[in-house]
């Protein structure tokens, strides 16, 4: 178990319609420094295919887009990037996020990071919460399509 202060800094705008949320960078996204930076994670991937788009830049992609990208999670034990060893959990400031930008709507991206959202913000932030499968090579069990299929719905709430 290793303790883990959050690395990244949330990437918004005060154009940020919605917000995806992970619980926290994986190994890889810590070493790499950006966000679902192994190379097995199908984030990227399903975000190119669902905007017909090549990301070169992918700050500016998610910026361009109204997409906010964070974590639940400021700090954590966790074992390695095993989201279900997680222990001593406290969350980000989400709020400010929200109230500098016009978000409507909260993915996650995962059980885990919804358990932990409801867990820290379900009283206190009232927007509609979608969880979506996770993109994690973990979840290999999820074929690329379905994934697909899945995060489709974000596209209705972005430009």
């Amino acid at each position: 178990m290793e303790f883990v202060n959050h690395p990244l800094k949330p990437i918004y705008n005060k154009n940020s319609r919605i917000l995806i949320l992970g619980t926290m960078p994986s190994v890889k996204s810590r070493e790499k420094n950006f966000y679902y930076a192994h190379p097995k994670n199908r984030f990227w991937l399903i975000l190119e295919i669902l905007f017909h788009e090549k990301i070169l830049n992918k700050e500016e992609f998610l910026l361009n887009h109204g997409i906010a990208l964070w974590d639940v999670l400021a700090t954590c034990t966790i074992e390695g990037s095993n989201d279900a060893s997680i222990k001593n959990a406290l969350p980000n400031d989400l709020i400010k996020i929200i109230k500098a930008s016009q978000i409507n709507i909260i993915f996650t991206t995962g059980k885990t990071a919804f358990k932990y959202y409801n867990k820290f913000f379900k009283d206190t932030i009232h927007l509609p919460v979608i969880c979506l499968p996770s993109t994690s090579p973990a979840n290999c069990k999820i074929k690329i399509e379905e994934l697909i299929k899945e995060y489709e719905i974000i596209k209705n709430y972005v430009f």
